[in-house]
């Protein structure tokens, strides 16, 4: 039996088109393979004049073939203006990522980290937090918070929250299926040494994979867990 078998119906909570992959990517195919469903809400849209409508339309086909590569179940937009989340007022939010999470009713929730330097990030992660309240059985049994390369290490470590993982999936399996799907995303992808690179992608599951003697792995600080 895998060990991910009790991750049965999965929510990825995107800030933005290519987070989930980024974060989770790898975690993603392997749930997929294992049977479960998984199901990303994207929270944000780029809005003219800030993005061209062009671009938004090949983000959105981007993110709609690197989905269907990695087997992921559903996704769904909340459409909200990305990089302007802190002008919707927090209500709206909590409503809107509230209503998706319960169509998902996942049992496991992956949420961007809340000491990402992207406000978006922030916001999202809070959001979903109020909709995880344990106020009934049906709250998630697992909720986890997935690293973004670029976001998640660029605050001010020793200032705001650090990233300490304490979770690794295993994808030594999956990992060329990751860096296939974000070699996809082709209006997001950057050269070496940028963050957003294939090589940086790869290192990073490199080293997150040798802390706990695996070829790769994607790292997640746990929230919560009831077992």
């Amino acid at each position: 039996m895998s060990p991910l078998a009790c991750w049965r119906r999965v929510a990825i909570v995107a800030p933005h088109p290519d987070d989930e992959v980024l974060g989770c990517g790898g975690t993603i195919a392997r749930l997929a393979k294992d049977g479960a469903q998984t199901h990303v809400v994207i929270v944000t849209t780029g809005q003219e004049p800030r993005f061209p409508r062009k671009l938004v339309e090949t983000v959105r086909e981007e993110a709609r073939r690197a989905h269907a590569a990695l087997g992921v179940t559903t996704t769904r937009y909340l459409d909200f203006p990305a990089a302007e989340l802190d002008r919707v007022p927090s209500s709206d939010l909590n409503a809107a990522l509230g209503r998706a999470l319960d169509d998902v009713a996942p049992d496991t929730l992956l949420l961007p980290f809340i000491g990402d330097i992207h406000v978006d990030h922030q916001l999202v992660f809070n959001a979903a937090l109020v909709w995880a309240r344990p106020r009934g059985a049906s709250a998630p049994a697992r909720i986890l918070a997935y690293e973004t390369l670029s976001e998640t290490n660029w605050w001010a470590p020793g200032l705001t929250p650090a990233f300490i993982p304490n979770v690794f999936v295993d994808i030594g399996d999956e990992l060329e299926a990751k860096l296939s799907a974000f070699a996809g995303f082709e209006s997001q992808l950057k050269a070496f040494p940028d963050e957003r690179s294939l090589e940086a992608i790869r290192a990073l599951a490199m080293a997150r994979g040798a802390t706990v003697y695996r070829r790769a792995a994607e790292a997640y600080a746990i929230i919560r867990q009831v077992l």
